[in-house]
């Protein structure tokens, strides 16, 4: 059995479908009971709304990653643990360690954690201390474990869905500056293979890996935003904000220190930050998927 913690993400909605393909058991661990967990997933336009409440061989539970207590019933006779880290759980929370002591405690033998890059790019940032500490709780468990490090996702373009469907408008900061976003569903199908091991080798040949997910090539705000008009056969207009603007729009749902050092990586990204990584390769056996791709299955999004 594996238990998947953010179960109806970007991520985590995909991961629950590819292990069930695989014919694994799954805990689909939200925050909400299975009920509002379901209304989530149906949530008109939303991708994934075929959605994972109604797989066979899929158990949903309410837990929190910020509460190990909330979490042991859903790790109860789980080999493997998925965690990702959601809203205010980037900034605080209880101690990590308390988590995969509740993980070790149920016999989990295997954590995959979904990191940053900038983890590894800006270690001193203060807007990523917190996924730092889950990296160090994650490899202070004893637990055969994979961090991944994805760079910026290609679903943060959904912030832009409500001014696209509405004015065919994007507003957003540093109109040309590129860099290789992933698409969501490529960390899920990473994390489905560390989750799982692989014949003979009960580790899954990933034991302490850590992996830098990238798309394939760089591509700007401003391109994207053309990438998603072409898909719609519309114009979409791209209206480029200062950083004061998008600073002043984004500290209404974002912790300042995670306003400051997501701005930081938008606007100056260092030179590993716009390298393509090959691992999506590596561990797939195929290319990681283009901006155009995730547009494209999630189109309803922005119509």
């Amino acid at each position: 059995m594996i238990t998947v913690t953010g179960a109806t993400g970007n991520i985590g909605r995909t991961l629950v479908d590819l292990l069930t393909e695989a014919g694994e058991e799954v805990v689909a661990v939200s925050r909400q009971p299975r009920q509002a967990s379901s209304a989530v997933l149906a949530v008109p336009g939303a991708p994934g709304t075929s959605g994972a409440s109604d797989t066979p061989g899929v158990r949903w539970a309410e837990g929190h990653v910020g509460d190990a207590a909330s979490m042991r019933a859903p790790l109860t006779g789980a080999r493997a643990l998925f965690i990702v880290l959601g809203g205010e759980l980037n900034a605080f929370g209880e101690s990590p360690e308390l988590l995969l002591r509740a993980a070790v405690d149920a016999g989990v033998e295997r954590v995959v954690l979904v990191s940053s890059q900038v983890s590894a790019t800006r270690p001193e940032a203060a807007s990523h201390a917190r996924l730092r500490e889950f990296e160090a709780a994650v490899r202070a468990s004893g637990l055969d474990s994979t961090i991944l490090r994805p760079g910026g996702f290609a679903s943060n373009a959904f912030a832009w869905a409500d001014t696209i469907r509405t004015k065919r408008t994007v507003f957003a900061p540093f109109a040309d500056v590129a860099l290789p976003v992933v698409d969501p569903a490529d960390i899920a199908a990473v994390a489905a293979k560390a989750l799982r091991p692989v014949r003979g080798d009960g580790s899954g040949g990933r034991r302490g890996r850590v992996y830098e997910l990238t798309g394939p090539e760089p591509i700007s705000p401003r391109q994207q935003a053309a990438v998603i008009s072409a898909a719609l056969g519309e114009e979409v207009t791209f209206v480029e904000l200062s950083r004061a603007e998008a600073h002043a729009a984004m500290a209404r749902f974002m912790p300042e220190e995670a306003v400051a050092g997501t701005l930081d990586v938008l606007g100056a990204p260092l030179p590993e930050e716009s390298r393509v990584s090959t691992d999506v390769a590596t561990v797939l056996g195929r290319p990681a998927g283009a901006f155009a791709g995730w547009a494209r299955r999630n189109l309803a999004a922005f119509r």
